[in-house]
């Protein structure tokens, strides 16, 4: 289904821009497919916010003639805040692309908070929590809203025992099985092409791990998933990247390690070194906040109980 805005004639260009310009920005800011017929632009998601955007951007364009992107951004802000009920704690939310996401289990709760106020977060815990997705909306909303330049997504390959260069392709191919979660994620929000656009012009970047050394990163959310398979130094290596208004997600689940030996992850020993430090948080989950479905929710109870018997 479908929805349509028809604006006035002298200022549907206002509002779109020379040759409909801003088009692609409308587009990934209310997560929808939009075209243009005449004064009309129409929706192809008949998503909630479309209609009352497009009135705030044609009374703006009204008032101050053509619209940059980041007048039209200013707008879509003020259009999307979150209430003041909705910052209260009991009732955290993440607003991006004109969605509401809100948490599903006591760790996400907890999750959602944290990422607000601290500089290095550490999601940790087994599979179908929502370590990854909570972590990957987060940075898109704070992409989204310019509150962050980038997205930089990483994680080690070390899976099958197979390194990057005995893979086939470029590096994209090459990375392409590595980050299935992340565009699952992303898609929640975003269509593929606003996802394509956004890797175009650098507001989301993905590398591996070894792809980080010598750099310093600002104004961005970087996300080292699948930690449990990176060593206590490439840890170290990543979470000194961080530069202005910077902020560190690492996630994973110390129970899955592909390394040779678990006791080679450096997940656990990074925890317990920097647990203390101010502006680091650490949020575990466990099988009771598993949000995939109730089937893996009861695979990873038991798993952990027979683990929990083997230790014993």
């Amino acid at each position: 289904m479908s929805q349509s805005y028809v604006f006035k004639p002298d200022t549907v260009q206002l509002v779109l821009g020379a040759n409909d310009s801003n088009l692609p920005y409308l587009e990934m800011l209310v997560a929808s497919d939009l075209s243009v017929r005449g004064t009309s632009v129409i929706d192809s998601d008949d998503g909630p916010l479309f209609i009352p955007f497009m009135k705030r951007l044609e009374k703006a364009a009204e008032e101050r003639g053509a619209l940059k992107e980041a007048e039209i951004f200013m707008e879509f802000q003020l259009l999307s805040e979150p209430s003041p009920e909705e910052r209260m704690d009991n009732n955290p939310v993440i607003v991006a692309a004109g969605k509401s996401i809100y948490p599903k289990s006591r760790a996400e709760k907890e999750l959602f908070s944290v990422l607000r106020t601290s500089d290095v977060v550490f999601p940790v815990g087994p599979a179908g929590t929502g370590k990854t997705f909570v972590s990957v909306i987060w940075a898109l909303s704070e992409v989204l809203s310019g509150r962050k330049g980038k997205l930089l997504l990483t994680r080690p390959v070390v899976e099958a025992g197979e390194s990057l260069g005995f893979l086939p392709g470029d590096l994209k191919q090459k990375l392409g099985p590595y980050l299935n979660p992340f565009y699952d994620a992303a898609e929640y929000i975003l269509s593929p092409q606003q996802i394509r656009r956004m890797e175009e012009n650098g507001s989301i970047e993905i590398a591996p791990l070894a792809y980080m050394r010598g750099r310093s990163v600002n104004n961005a959310v970087m996300i080292l998933d699948e930690a449990q398979n990176a060593t206590r130094a490439q840890i170290k290596m990543f979470l000194t990247r961080l530069g202005e208004n910077c902020q560190a997600i690492v996630t994973g689940d110390p129970s899955q390690t592909d390394l040779p030996s678990r006791y080679d992850s450096g997940l656990e020993e990074s925890i317990r070194i920097l647990s203390g430090i101010k502006g680091v948080s650490v949020v575990r989950f466990t099988h009771s906040d598993t949000v995939r479905s109730r089937i893996v929710r009861e695979i990873v109870r038991a798993y952990s109980c027979a683990e929990d018997g083997n230790e014993e």
